[in-house]
């Protein structure tokens, strides 16, 4: 980085390249500049990425893996003649400082404090997944052939129980081996059903077009269907049903007519059914008060004459006082036609 720095500069009069060596010698700074300013304590500020995801002591809060800080570098020790080294770092979050350091002997990185760490590792020996083989066994099977012939035949053991799930992985991976069919089917059927879509969404377009709606459409059932005959032919129940219906009301209908006797209830209408009787009920009574409102003509009472009914003292002197009651109420609703355009005609 310095030679970089120091390339095409300016080279003073006074420079000599056996006395200053550079140009960094000869201003007396470090090629690293500010990353080198604790070099005379041991300590070099370098870039460190976070090897695996932690907490924070200082703020809780989760740091992931990859994050990266600028952390004082120094050497703290050896295992056998690899360095260890320890990272201090000061947390993005908060001002608490994170103290990391390596551990050669387990190629790992060791919290040392400031955070914790989030655990997330698994046993091997748990999840059924290929143990590694350690260094003290490699020695043994190099050099005791005893050994090595009593693991290879634990080995084969091994082997002969995991046999059939492998050729039952095998199998799942030859029946994807052929990318180019697969890929092939895949693509066949994408095109089917898209082809299916458009088409329904076409057939939907022209309902909503047709009946002015603009709101999205199910799906059709044999259900809708069903009720959508129903309602277009004004039977509430079908065929089947009204000789049930029959035959319920025929085997539970008493045998006696007596007025004691409660009248049976019939068979009970299906849903469908029961929603189309009532519209039917009420399609039926309006037509009724339709007709009815269309033919019926203004009753006009007139007053009733006392003396048009009454009857004359020598015929009628043994007629009931009851008689006179009735038909007087009766001359009451008698339509009275006397102003009519008939009677001024005669």
């Amino acid at each position: 980085m310095g030679e970089r720095k120091g390339t095409n500069k300016y080279y003073p009069p006074d420079f000599n390249p056996a006395k200053h060596g550079s140009l960094n010698g000869y201003h007396k700074t470090h090629a690293l500049r500010e990353r080198a300013r604790k070099l005379s304590q041991g300590i070099l500020i370098i870039r460190f990425e976070m090897p695996y995801n932690i907490w924070c002591d200082g703020c809780k809060n989760h740091i992931g893996m990859g994050v990266r800080y600028n952390a004082e570098k120094k050497k703290v020790g050896n295992y056998f003649t690899t360095p260890i080294y320890r990272f201090r770092m000061k947390c993005h979050l908060c001002v608490n400082y994170i103290e990391m350091q390596t551990d050669p002997a387990a190629c790992d990185y060791v919290i040392v404090s400031g955070a914790n760490r989030k655990e997330e590792r698994w046993d091997m020996a748990d999840n059924e997944q290929i143990l590694t083989t350690e260094r003290q066994e490699k020695e043994k099977l190099e050099t005791d052939a005893m050994f090595k012939l009593d693991h290879g035949g634990k080995d084969k053991e091994k082997l002969i129980k995991a046999l059939p799930s492998l050729v039952e992985l095998q199998d799942h991976q030859a029946g994807w081996k052929d990318d180019f069919q697969l890929n092939s089917v895949l693509r066949k059927k994408f095109r089917t059903e898209k082809k299916l879509i458009v088409e329904k969404e076409e057939k939907d377009d022209a309902v909503r077009a047709r009946t002015n709606l603009s709101i999205p459409l199910l799906p059709e059932r044999k259900e809708d269907k069903r009720l959508a005959a129903l309602l277009s032919l004004q039977t509430p129940d079908s065929y089947e049903e009204k000789q049930r219906g029959k035959r319920l009301e025929i085997s539970s209908r008493p045998w006696f007519n007596t007025s004691l006797v409660c009248t049976t209830p019939t068979a009970t209408p299906t849903t469908s059914g029961s929603l189309l009787h009532k519209l039917g009920q009420q399609g039926k009574e309006a037509a009724i008060a339709k007709a009815l409102g269309s033919s019926r003509t203004p009753l006009i009472r007139r007053k009733s004459d006392p003396q048009e009914f009454a009857p004359s003292v020598s015929s009628q002197e043994n007629v009931n006082i009851e008689q006179d009651t009735n038909v007087s109420s009766l001359g009451s609703l008698v339509p009275n036609y006397s102003d009519s355009d008939s009677d001024h005609g005669h």
